[in-house]
């Protein structure tokens, strides 16, 4: 009888863990984290983009000395900020990797709106260059956002979801952090980019 009972335990209990969703979170989570890698990476790409943008403007409008060091402020900040793993556990992080990224959007546009009035500087190829290229990068920050805001998603239902939230309580599996629709608006405009035409 007690042969029937370990194995009516042990078939009960593997029925159990299949249904439990560990690997569905183990899925989840990787997808997450690949979306976050492609919002770093089009940040970054946003980022290696500014020096050149600032030398541009720089030769032409020199005297616009507060934007320029705005810009490079925001810069420094938004690149120093140490993007680790636990910043997608972390909602403090999170909320904190956001802001230095609106503050840098933010300076970018006063930028860009500067230019306005150097007809000069717009009509320089190298800055129409980076300005395209910048607007196309932002293009594609706003996708790795969404991509990275339906993974979140996906993962945050599992992690809330009966019964895979008894999974989530056992092995820890927190909500993880997105975009918030405040910190949206500030960083979803991509820096207005006019050619002059």
């Amino acid at each position: 009888m007690k042969t029937w009972m370990k194995l009516a335990v042990t078939v009960w209990l593997i029925s159990l863990l299949s249904g439990c969703g560990y690997n569905q979170f183990q899925d989840k989570d990787e997808q997450v984290k690949a979306a976050w890698g492609e919002v770093v990476n089009q940040y970054q790409r946003r980022a290696d983009l500014i020096p050149n943008l600032v030398n541009t403007v720089k030769g032409y409008a020199s005297h616009e000395r507060e934007t320029l060091e705005a810009v490079t402020r925001a810069r420094a900040a938004a690149t120093s900020f140490q993007i680790t793993p636990e910043v997608l556990n972390n909602p403090e992080a999170f909320k904190k990797f956001q802001q230095v990224q609106g503050e840098l959007s933010s300076a970018l546009s006063r930028l860009m709106a500067v230019s306005e009035n150097y007809p000069q500087l717009k009509a320089d190829t190298s800055f129409r260059d980076l300005q395209s290229q910048l607007e196309g990068t932002e293009n594609r920050i706003t996708v790795a956002r969404q991509r990275y805001i339906q993974s979140v998603r996906d993962y945050n239902v599992l992690a809330r979801s009966f019964p895979t939230n008894l999974t989530a309580m056992i092995f820890n599996y927190e909500v993880k952090p997105s975009f918030t629709v405040e910190n949206e608006k500030a960083i979803s405009n991509a820096p207005a980019v006019n050619f002059g035409k």
